[in-house]
């Protein structure tokens, strides 16, 4: 017997593609059976999908959810913002601070139809890990692990004591939530992680099995820096050291050469764009990372840079490339909508180490879905739904979210957490962290 047997709804398959009249059977964390209604066989509960579009969960590659409460307080600013505000204000957190930013960013992520995310880290990242347990969401965290450059003392540490620090939330959580939660290895940046720490970090990560975490090829200054010190830019100099692989997470990727794409296709690296926050620095050559066979997945670099809706960065994204590498060369079909659903769901689930078993609806995949309310006057009638996905849907027509078979949504009822209380939870901590509003 299933434990679910939703009925009768629309499905995008993993060509991207929509089947309608469809059933869907999830048996304990995994999806048993997608096929034509009515589909054989008994369930505990039998789910109306009438109405309903059923898709992979979106995968956030590159989120920092201790960076929930700067929201609004970043557009608009002058650089360096990173120095200024973010540094600040991420050294100074409590460890209850960051409890309640990753509670909210739980809650957003789930009702923005998120059901995985990879945080690139920070301090106390156990309550972070403690919310995930919690809240049913999927994630692959890591500390910020920060050993050289100008950093508060809370978050710049010996290369010893970040390597110990990742090593304890790893001995502590990587595998919990019945398995939802990974623990990757941390590179904060090129300017902020000294060489030993570098080759420590890929040393630990081998040997672990797990994934790093890095933001890469961001900002000008790092690809400066790169070139004055190793006369190879950023993704060569790893490449050197022989850090790059099928387990490194690169966040952003933005400011690459021919030369740094073919390397990062070739090593089998996860490239994660993050749309929204990268205009303000540089416009990634995503086709030719694609032509070259690379890894790409979304992310949204957290709540400062626009918030949590993977719908928001897709939609970006597409108006992105279709500006900067579309219009020079008369090519309106440069980035298409099933490309960037594809780097929403699969291009993410790689990211986090999941491909082949997360990314999308088909028997023996892990049961990690949303449903998109289609019964509302901007998405019906279309004569594309994957083209009106990508043009129209938004967070607020997510109706339901399911993370290894358990519903954490339903008819946007949040199931996991209290929703009303973590909202005046995080309306307190605001007050105190911003007195002046």
């Amino acid at each position: 017997m299933y434990d679910f047997l939703i009925r009768n709804c629309a499905v995008l398959n993993e060509h991207m593609e929509v089947d309608f009249h469809q059933d869907i059977a999830i048996q304990g964390k995994t999806i048993a059976a997608v096929g034509p209604t009515p589909l054989p066989g008994a369930a505990a509960e039998v789910v109306d999908g009438r109405g309903k579009l059923f898709l992979p969960g979106l995968v956030d590659g590159h989120i920092h959810t201790c960076q929930q409460l700067l929201r609004g307080r970043i557009l608009d600013q002058l650089p360096m913002i990173w120095t200024r505000i973010m540094l600040p204000f991420e050294s100074g957190l409590t460890a209850e601070a960051v409890e309640v930013e990753a509670e909210l960013a739980c809650l957003e992520l789930i009702k923005s139809g998120t059901t995985a995310f990879a945080d690139a880290g920070g301090r106390f990242m156990d309550r972070v890990a403690g919310v995930v347990e919690r809240a049913g969401l999927r994630a692959a965290l890591t500390c910020s692990t920060v050993d050289a450059g100008d950093a508060p003392p809370t978050m710049k540490h010996s290369t010893q004591a970040c390597i110990e620090q990742n090593d304890d939330l790893f001995g502590r959580f990587h595998g919990a939530g019945e398995g939802r939660i990974s623990v990757f290895y941390s590179l904060r940046s090129f300017l902020s992680c000294t060489e030993d720490l570098t080759l420590r970090v890929c040393e630990r990560a081998r040997a672990r099995g797990t994934g790093i975490h890095a933001h890469v090829s961001e900002y000008p200054n790092e690809v400066n820096a790169s070139l004055e010190r190793h006369r190879l830019r950023p993704v060569e100099y790893l490449d050197h050291l022989g850090v790059l692989g099928p387990n490194f997470l690169a966040a952003h990727s933005i400011l690459l050469n021919d030369d740094e794409i073919d390397l990062l296709a070739q090593r089998g690296v996860k490239v994660v764009h993050c749309p929204f926050s990268n205009c303000g620095k540089g416009v990634p050559y995503t086709p030719r990372l694609l032509q070259r066979g690379a890894s790409v997945g979304l992310g949204t670099d957290g709540a400062a840079h626009g918030g949590l809706s993977l719908w928001n960065e897709m939609k970006i994204f597409r108006s992105v490339m279709n500006a900067h590498v579309g219009v020079p060369y008369a090519n309106p079909v440069v980035m298409p909508a099933r490309t960037i659903l594809r780097m929403a769901t699969a291009g993410g689930a790689a990211a986090l180490g999941y491909e082949g078993r997360l990314g999308a609806v088909k028997a023996g995949y892990l049961a990690d879905l949303i449903s998109i309310d289609l019964e509302q006057p901007h998405i019906l009638p279309t004569s594309d739904l994957p083209n009106t996905l990508l043009e129209t849907v938004n967070a607020g027509d997510v109706a339901d979210s399911m993370v290894q078979g358990r519903f954490l949504m339903r008819d946007r009822k949040v199931l996991t957490l209290d929703e009303q209380a973590v909202l005046a939870r995080a309306q307190e901590v605001h007050r105190q962290l911003f007195p002046q509003g």
